[in-house]
């Protein structure tokens, strides 16, 4: 049933189609290491040899309709891309939102008709709608709502300060500049989050390497190591390698400038 489910993913992709290869580059691997040759992102290394697809976060080329030739697979994130073909003739990847087909027309403009894949300021869209590709800063570039599946609502534009309120997939409402500009939709792929990769092999090939226990650790290497057979971990609350709290930890700055751009913090779910 799972294969199954993988496969009917992939169905709306083109079929025989190699990568555009004017936007292939070849990424050099660190395998998780800094600059000075050690481990500073645990779990990670080898993986499938695969090239990495410059994608158009920006989509600058405003007011020149394009033409969808194809969606493709991309091995470095988890939703589609879609090969467009501006009336220059210029080509692009891009972020392909849900119900996106070949042959389809898009544009990014200031202000443009409000469908799929279209791409205009937040300001100039409609309450209501799904968005995706946002950017924080205005010609930053899209930054939020990039992964499969993923999208934000747009509750309402307020003209005197010149905000626009958005619900972000974590639940989290806050504050992005009207003039950001955003793609109407949500990113391709939604059932990624249903897909289960059946055994560790898979895992090695995405280049994640195997994650041990702290409990099955000697005191030495893991707080949490020590103990007979299934011994609890022995603390008030659970710790990184390096003794640091693990598990509901607050990482965001408290003084962040941003803070004040949040109108609502995200729920948290409660662990079963």
């Amino acid at each position: 049933m799972i294969r199954k489910q993988r496969l009917d993913n992939l169905k709306v992709l083109t079929k025989n189609k190699k990568p555009e290869k004017a936007l292939l580059v070849r990424i050099k691997k660190c395998g998780g290491r800094g600059r000075n040759g050690r481990i500073t992102t645990r779990h990670q290394g080898g993986g499938a040899r695969k090239l990495y697809r410059l994608v158009d976060f920006k989509q600058d080329k405003i007011n020149i309709p394009a033409e969808v030739l194809s969606l493709e697979y991309d091995p470095n994130r988890t939703g589609f891309i879609a090969l467009i073909k501006y009336e220059d003739g210029e080509k692009r990847y891009i972020l392909a939102p849900q119900g996106l087909k070949v042959g389809d027309k898009i544009i990014a403009a200031e202000k443009a008709e409000a469908k799929v894949g279209n791409r205009m300021c937040l300001k100039n869209i409609p309450e209501g709608l799904m968005v995706y590709n946002i950017e924080l800063e205005p010609g930053k570039g899209g930054k939020l709502a990039r992964s499969a599946g993923t999208g934000s609502i747009i509750l309402k534009y307020d003209q005197e300060s010149g905000y626009c309120n958005l619900k972000m997939p974590s639940s989290e409402v806050r504050k992005i500049k009207g003039e950001c500009f955003a793609t109407i939709g949500s990113v391709s792929n939604e059932e990624y989050r249903f897909i289960r990769w059946e055994k560790a092999g898979k895992s090695r090939k995405k280049g994640i390497r195997p994650h041990v226990r702290g409990i099955a650790m000697n005191p030495c290497d893991h707080p949490h190591g020590g103990g007979e057979c299934g011994a609890p971990i022995g603390l008030p609350y659970p710790k990184t390698p390096w003794g640091k709290h693990a598990l509901g930890v607050k990482t965001r700055k408290k003084n962040k400038w941003t803070n004040k751009l949040i109108i609502q913090r995200r729920v948290k779910k409660k662990r079963k």
